[in-house]
């Protein structure tokens, strides 16, 4: 016990552990069920016994983005109490749960507003699982953000970060009709949904890339406003103001990146045309780099 002591391991961190890592294990759990509820099939059979590989990348998507959310929810922080660090993490890890779940439903009913992706899904469609995974990913690396930037535990901080999640959410669905416009521009007005929905995975990898990109960058605007629980339109305005900005930025940096990494490609050939996922690939690496860079030059 005294070498745990000497390295500041003591009961009471060694219970608070105990208790973050026990309640995380059950919203982990949680979540995997609720991703075959939701679809009212047995995930155990999709995964399994139809070895449905669509199913388990929009799982793998899900798990991992509830993971991600949990880092923002289990701080490392000791609170004053057992039964108030439980409540804390569980309040957190809960409403980081339905935010996801109310994050995909407004991303299957507005930026997928052209296919059915629970049933592209459960048909094995790669294409539209990488997108649904890569948007559960993408919507939790900003909640983690929004909770790090909240504090307390009050009414007013879920509906501070509530504010935060929605700007995200809007700003996903920009990211993808602008996307589309480019997408369609280059495809005599074809849409990318429809791309998806036929299978095209490297349309599906490089869109992947643009998302999760965009929710690094909306992770940088959280360093420059200030939190304030009643502020509420000061903070929406704020969110907004500065996740527009960033977006421009990200845009930006990432056309010339590209130009110079991959220079002497024609990527609208090579990912829209020839389905290379290679390409895509690292297109998807760039801009989750340049991304990763922009928010820790923020920082």
């Amino acid at each position: 016990m005294t070498l745990f002591q000497d390295f500041g391991i003591t009961p009471e961190l060694l219970t608070i552990l105990a208790i973050d890592l026990t309640i995380a294990v059950i919203l982990l759990t949680l979540m995997r069920y609720l991703q075959g509820w939701s679809v009212r099939v047995n995930s155990s059979k999709e995964l399994a016994e139809r070895d449905n590989f669509a199913f388990g990348i929009s799982t793998a998507g899900a798990v991992a983005a509830l993971g991600i959310v949990l880092t923002g929810a289990i701080t490392g922080a000791a609170a004053h109490s057992y039964l108030i660090e439980a409540i804390g993490v569980a309040s957190y890890g809960l409403f980081g749960l339905v935010l996801i779940k109310f994050g995909r439903f407004l991303h299957d009913k507005i930026a997928l507003n052209e296919i059915n992706k629970n049933q592209q899904i459960i048909n094995g469609n790669l294409s539209v699982a990488i997108v649904d995974a890569s948007a559960a990913i993408a919507t939790a690396i900003i909640i983690r953000a929004v909770l790090l930037w909240a504090e307390d535990l009050t009414l007013n901080t879920f509906i501070a970060i509530f504010s935060a999640f929605i700007i995200s959410q809007l700003m996903l669905v920009l990211l993808t009709r602008f996307r589309e416009n480019r997408y369609a521009s280059r495809n005599q007005n074809t849409s990318m949904q429809k791309a998806f929905s036929e299978g095209q995975i490297a349309v599906a990898v490089r869109h992947a890339g643009y998302m999760i990109a965009m929710a690094l960058s909306f992770n940088a605007a959280s360093h420059f406003i200030i939190f304030s629980p009643t502020a509420y339109m000061t903070n929406l305005v704020g969110w907004l103001v500065f996740s527009i900005l960033m977006l421009i930025v990200l845009t930006v940096l990432l056309f010339i990146v590209k130009k110079l990494v991959l220079a002497r490609i024609d990527l609208a050939d090579e990912v829209e045309k020839q389905n290379n996922v290679g390409i895509a690939a690292v297109e998807m690496a760039i801009s989750i780099a340049i991304a990763m860079i922009l928010a820790a030059l923020m920082a």
